[in-house]
């Protein structure tokens, strides 16, 4: 059987359009765009057009574009850039229990210089709601940081209400959009948000790109410091052949949004209509409908993560049983324990299936096959 791969939450294949523009860039631009010769006005110019092709992706100015290496900077640098620039002002930071790690972790790292972070917990649908956040703000918050959408569930948050919440209060709002950012629209200004996160291998681009969009006046603190690239905001010579290349993947993913969450859809209704006629019991983890069209959560009763997920591999199944970013590991995902408890079953026995390029409804249905009949094999 030719491999499946169902794990485009963790990376998604280049696409093949991205892969030329990024080898013509490599070829045929290779000058510094801060240099004031030809060669480097030329990839000023192609970095340039790239900036306003992301910027109009979200409805902000190109002078909002912070160019990074990806999702895990661009939260370091709103998390650490900001509570930096707002020091003088307060020292509590507002975040969710089910954050990707590149949140949590930077603050876990600032609790321990004496900051107070508040973990907002989540219901069983893996939702805070906006009341919650307006109960947990003090004259100290400084910065509210929650995501856009849940990269192991796909469950989206009421940002836009938080956003409205925040309008007079000082706290400056992140989003980590890295899950949604090319799945769903984004409007910077309807949201409300002052920073917001996003990485090209999300969405068909190369690995170790990614922005971040600053609110115009907002001031962070860089974290780099060097030359004075993306308006002193982040030093080091733009990866110019990356950033046309993500900038190609933004067109391609505006261009067919609806189109895929339309067939993602129809893959998730494949895959458990299948489960249902097989006979195989399984349950919905995050079950609100606002959720991203991608991502589909299991949880099959009777199995265990570890056998099930080697098996699927040996079937030529590539699916996850939760985050990439914790180098392999198997330990129960945080999301899963903020949603049902440190007991619950459903945290070794959760298999997360997400769609992306490549795919179709035979692939889909083949796969879903294959996995009802690993899983009537390995429950006894």
């Amino acid at each position: 059987m030719k491999p499946i791969y169902l794990d485009h939450a963790a990376t998604t294949p280049v696409h093949p359009a991205v892969s030329a523009t990024y080898i013509k860039l490599l070829e045929s631009v290779f000058g510094n765009p801060s240099s004031i010769h030809s060669f480097g006005r030329e990839a000023r110019k192609w970095l340039d057009d790239a900036r306003k092709i992301v910027a109009q992706s979200i409805q902000a100015e190109s002078s909002e574009i912070i160019f990074t290496s990806g999702g895990t900077e661009a939260d370091n640098i709103a998390i650490f850039g900001t509570v930096a620039a707002m020091k003088n002002r307060g020292n509590h930071i507002i975040t969710t229990t089910i954050e990707h790690h590149a949140v949590l972790n930077p603050c876990k790292q600032l609790e321990s210089q004496g900051y107070e972070v508040t973990y907002l917990p989540v219901n069983e649908n893996g939702e805070i709601r906006a009341e919650q956040v307006k109960d947990a703000l003090t004259d100290k918050t400084i910065l509210v940081s929650i995501m856009y959408g849940n990269n192991e569930v796909g469950t989206i948050q009421p940002i836009r209400e938080i956003g409205q919440l925040l309008q007079n209060h000082q706290a400056i709002f992140h989003t980590d959009a890295v899950q949604a950012y090319g799945l769903v629209k984004l409007d910077v200004n309807d949201l409300g948000v002052d920073l917001l996160s996003v990485s090209a291998h999300k969405l068909n681009g190369p690995k170790g790109v990614g922005f971040l969009y600053q609110r115009k006046g907002l001031n962070t603190s860089p974290l780099l410091f060097g030359g004075e690239q993306e308006r002193k905001r982040r030093a080091g010579t733009e990866n110019v052949p990356g950033i046309v290349a993500f900038a190609e993947a933004v067109t391609l993913a505006q261009q067919t949004m609806q189109e895929n969450s339309v067939n993602y859809e129809k893959y998730a209704t494949i895959l458990t209509e299948t489960f249902t006629k097989q006979a195989i019991a399984y349950e919905v983890n995050a079950k609100s409908e606002d959720k991203l069209p991608h991502i589909v959560n299991l949880s099959f009763p009777g199995t265990d993560i570890e056998s099930l997920l080697v098996n699927l591999d040996m079937a030529g199944i590539a699916v996850s049983s939760g985050s990439a970013c914790t180098a392999g590991s198997l330990d129960p995902s945080h999301v899963l324990t903020a949603m049902y408890g440190e007991d619950s079953p459903k945290l070794r026995n959760s298999v997360r299936f997400s769609f992306g390029l490549g795919l179709d409804e035979i692939s889909i249905k083949e796969a879903a096959e294959q996995t009802a009949a690993i899983i009537k094999r390995l429950v006894k």
